[in-house]
């Protein structure tokens, strides 16, 4: 019987949850649900001067956003670090590693000599065969890993296929400094053996790093996880990702008003592929989900194709749920908090009967935003140059002979509303959109907007005139 599934999300807090690492996540997530195992969360925070806890934060906030969960408490990757050095003293206890009793000036020769003589810079294996005994009194040693010299070592990675690396290209890695504090490369495969992790799935960078962490899974004689390195993400340019390319912090994707269940869609497609299917759901993804569908090549990232798909989330999205979504999006947008102060229960009914009309039109939470903020604004009412535009432009006088009429309709629906108004407009020799800009402009202060009349609707009789009014005055 085979062992249950385990991956991880193993992240650096020196920074925000980047793009490109909430993928990686999505696709440990994804694997692990799609085979019935488990996530594991560990925060590789063995960088002291650049690890924060407001990063931390940051990490877990924005998986939390993405809808992405995991498996029993995150791990602290420093706080393991006594189990780390147990493993060091065991290699070298065994033969397999060695005390490196270099000094920083000696490797920086040694640097200076491999540049030199235009070589790879490595470690060259100074102390792998000295006796101790002619180390310099005083100097505190490193601990390096004996890493075999003759043959290869190979990864059988599902994403890249079999990777076969020559040993002379590796040289003798420090797994424990000689101020004890253990390495990345040691910490990882302590860590992924203690956590049970039978499934690596992260950035195709990661690679060279595999062919390392495999020696040292050999030397211990544990089983190696299966590996999958995943392509990079590049800018629509083809270039490494960068900030203008929107390598951005997640958070940053949910201020900008994306949907998390869009943001999972679109980075599921980002380097994987279920046939033509660009539109699927989170149980889709899951249920499709296999490592074997992941690309070798770089994905490119596309901002029109992500708003794009969340404008389809948001006019796909129930009115009641989205209008849940959207007030909980307004606190991390900029001029949101001001709106949800606003937000009573009067209010909430108004967003809600406007949301059908305010989502047809919206590709984002902040496009959703702007186009209901005429519901939030007080009288008299802002106007944006547009607006104003055609009210100086004779809208005035067809405001002042819809007024009349308007104060007339008993029944306050947006049908028998827009039957009032046509009937005007008729009766005035009027097209009707000759009418609608100028009821648009005084009850929205802009140029566009949901229809109209359900605008009038949504507003009521006593706003809506009240609005009217002003302009007519």
């Amino acid at each position: 019987m085979s062992s249950p599934v385990i991956t991880r999300f193993a992240p650096s807090p020196t920074g925000y949850l980047h793009i490109g690492g909430g993928r990686t996540a999505l696709f440990n997530w994804a694997y692990a649900r799609r085979t019935g195992g488990k996530m594991l969360l560990r925060i590789e925070d063995t960088d002291r001067e650049r690890s924060t806890a407001a990063a931390i934060d940051a990490i877990i906030e924005g998986l939390t956003w993405l809808g992405l969960d995991w498996a029993g408490e995150p791990v602290s990757q420093f706080g393991r670090a006594a189990r780390h050095r147990e493993v060091a003293e065991l290699l070298l206890a065994q033969g397999k590693a060695y005390r490196c009793f270099c000094t920083p000036q000696e490797l920086d020769d040694m640097r200076a000599r491999a540049e030199a003589e235009k070589r790879p810079i490595r470690y060259d294996g100074t102390w792998r065969d000295r006796d101790p005994s002619e180390a310099p009194i005083g100097l505190k040693p490193a601990i390096r890993f004996k890493a075999p010299q003759e043959g290869e070592t190979v990864v059988e990675d599902a994403v890249q296929g079999r990777v076969v690396i020559p040993n002379k290209d590796l040289d003798d890695l420090i797994i424990l400094r000689s101020d004890g504090n253990p390495t990345y490369n040691l910490s990882v495969v302590v860590d992924d053996h203690d956590m049970g992790v039978t499934h690596i799935i992260r950035g195709v960078d990661h690679l060279t790093n595999a062919a390392r962490q495999t020696q040292i899974y050999m030397a211990m004689g544990w089983r190696v996880p299966h590996m999958s390195h995943i392509p990079l993400i590049h800018g629509p340019d083809g270039a490494k990702l960068s900030k203008r390319h929107g390598a951005l912090g997640v958070e940053a994707y949910r201020a900008m008003g994306y949907l998390p269940e869009a943001m999972r869609n679109y980075l599921a497609r980002l380097g994987w592929s279920h046939g033509d299917d660009e539109i699927f759901s989170t149980d889709q993804l899951v249920e499709w989900f296999n490592l074997e569908s992941i690309g070798k090549s770089a994905a490119r990232f596309d901002f029109a194709k992500l708003e794009n798909l969340n404008g389809h989330y948001i006019r796909h999205t129930p009115d009641d749920r989205l209008l849940t979504q959207f007030i909980d999006f307004l606190p991390h947008a900029e001029g949101g908090p001001e709106l949800k102060a606003k937000i009573d229960e009067k209010m909430m009914a108004k967003l809600l009967r406007a949301m059908a009309g305010l989502k047809e039109r919206a590709k984002t939470l902040v496009e959703l935003m702007n186009g209901s903020r005429f519901l939030f604004a007080a009288r008299p009412l802002p106007m944006d140059e547009k607006a104003a535009q055609i009210i100086r432009d004779g809208g005035r006088e067809v405001l002042a002979g819809v007024l009349g009429v308007l104060e007339q309709v008993d029944n306050w629906l947006a049908q028998d509303i827009e039957t009032a108004v046509k009937s005007h407009a008729d009766s005035s020799g009027l097209k009707l959109g000759k009418v609608a800009q100028p009821l648009r402009a005084a009850l929205t202060g802009t140029s566009t907007s949901p229809g109209i009349f359900d605008v009038l609707e949504v507003l009521g009789k006593e706003e809506s005139l009240a609005r009217l009014r002003d302009q007519c005055a």
